[in-house]
């Protein structure tokens, strides 16, 4: 993945997660980039309260990303209830990227992106961490 260091004096925009996400998804091979160009992306702060008391998540920043839709496998040619979307929390990433410190923001923007995408296809967080073993 080609990543430049974050140089700017400001935190990112949205439109850099969003231009950051473009990245890695144009770097995605056939037939994961055709799925993937079907899951809306979104960037916010944090996630809504309503979805933190609805995952039992007490903290915010502990959250971020999250897959909104209905994975492929159960899609099964039916007609979904609402579009795919993948909610990536802006704030939580930040703040986990500045404690780590040894990765780049554009790496990190991906991941959380590929693991919400990875749920798009069906896979539990067991099977990610099987598949795509990182930052354990």
């Amino acid at each position: 993945m080609r990543d430049t260091p974050w140089t700017d004096s400001l935190p990112p925009s949205d439109a850099d997660f969003v231009a950051l996400v473009s990245a890695a998804i144009a770097e995605l091979p056939e037939p994961f980039a055709s799925h993937a160009s079907s899951v809306a992306v979104q960037v916010v702060e944090f996630a809504p309260e309503a979805v933190l008391a609805e995952m039992g998540v007490a903290d915010p920043f502990e959250l971020t990303g999250l897959y909104d839709g209905t994975p492929l496998p159960e899609k099964l040619g039916g007609q979904a209830l609402g579009p795919d979307t993948i909610w990536l929390f802006r704030r939580p990433i930040l703040d986990e990227w500045v404690a780590r410190g040894d990765i780049s923001l554009g790496h990190l923007v991906a991941h959380v992106y590929l693991h919400e995408l990875a749920h798009h296809f069906g896979w539990s967080d067991d099977d990610i961490a099987h598949v795509a073993p990182w930052m354990d």
